[in-house]
């Protein structure tokens, strides 16, 4: 997909909303937009998407999220730069037609994501959940001896990642630490890298599955990807295995996780995710012992804003040079 826009012909107005991953713009910050727009440059900073709207119908770069009201009400935009690293709720039939750009954090926020994910995996495989769950009571002979008799070790087994993006090469990188075999697929021609040797397509998902300890999907969320993983999902899966998922919770049916867990033919799961956010205080997915979960709280980091502040001033920069952009997200595609 082309990157590159027409190089403005007179000064940028650039309007930024601040959002959970961007809560804050500092001085600093202001003044590092203003010198990567240009001369003349209009900065406007609010904080909300909301009070957007009313100084939207002059801006050409909107840093932010951009709901289909603020779009409507931005006429002369060119470019959208995401503070998100989903993209789903751009996908309106409008917003994909248009002519306007869309990047953003693609590939900068793996790591993060995967330190969470390895943290949940752990919790289960380490039975860490449990110790934490029983308190005092862990030390009682019976539930120490159930604890030492059902860990797991990691080194050895074989973690299967469905979506070799920014998260996927994140996670490679640390089950290769923890002495792992990594298999990785994906839907796109993509480069090997962090004890991969190579990335498979997604012929070999049905493979992927039935040879993965741990399997983890970190796939963007699209018409194509949503409720992939249903029953018959993990059905194939090894009844010992692990299900991993820090990226998009609508991905997984939750019936068919639900019913996974009940029967035990998989060996649990590890989410901060959930098929419904929030997940409502009745799911029965709060009830299995071998379900561990965060609440979709793994995009959280100390250098996320700025590595995306920085990517985005990148960007400024290269729109008045007539350069391509970091970070495009195919529309039609959706990521």
């Amino acid at each position: 997909m082309n990157g590159t826009l027409p190089v403005p012909d007179k000064p940028l107005n650039v309007l930024v909303t601040k959002t959970l991953t961007l809560p804050d713009v500092s001085a600093e910050d202001e003044e590092m937009i203003r010198q990567a727009a240009g001369p003349d440059a209009v900065i406007t900073i609010v904080d909300s998407p909301k009070e957007g709207v009313g100084h939207a119908a002059e801006a050409d770069v909107i840093l932010g999220i951009t709901p289909k009201w603020l779009f409507e009400a931005a006429p002369k935009l060119k470019w959208v730069h995401a503070t998100a690293s989903g993209v789903d709720m751009f996908m309106y039939e409008e917003f994909i037609r248009s002519n306007v750009l869309l990047t953003g954090e693609k590939g900068l926020v793996g790591g993060h994501l995967a330190d969470t994910a390895f943290g949940l995996l752990l919790a289960l495989t380490r039975r860490i959940k449990t110790a934490i769950e029983l308190g005092p009571e862990g030390w009682t002979l019976e539930n120490r001896e159930m604890m030492r008799f059902s860990e797991v070790e990691l080194e050895g087994l074989t973690m299967g990642i469905v979506g070799f993006g920014g998260t996927g090469r994140h996670l490679a990188r640390r089950a290769v630490a923890f002495g792992m075999k990594v298999r990785a697929i994906d839907a796109f021609s993509v480069p090997a890298s962090d004890g991969v040797e190579k990335v498979e397509g997604m012929e070999a998902l049905d493979d992927l599955i039935a040879v993965s300890d741990v399997l983890a999907v970190g796939l963007p969320l699209t018409e194509e990807t949503r409720a992939m993983c249903d029953y018959q999902f993990f059905q194939a899966m090894k009844p010992t295995a692990i299900f991993l998922n820090v990226t998009r919770g609508e991905i997984i049916d939750g019936a068919g996780l639900e019913q996974a867990l009940q029967e035990g033919i998989i060996g649990g799961a590890a989410l901060d995710v959930a098929p419904i956010e929030p997940l409502p205080a009745d799911s029965p997915l709060w009830s299995f012992d071998n379900c561990v979960m965060t609440p979709h709280t793994a995009g959280a980091s100390q250098h996320r804003g700025r590595r995306n502040l920085e990517r985005f001033c990148r960007n400024l920069v290269a729109l008045r040079e007539g350069h391509e952009l970091e970070g495009i997200v195919d529309k039609t595609a959706g990521f």
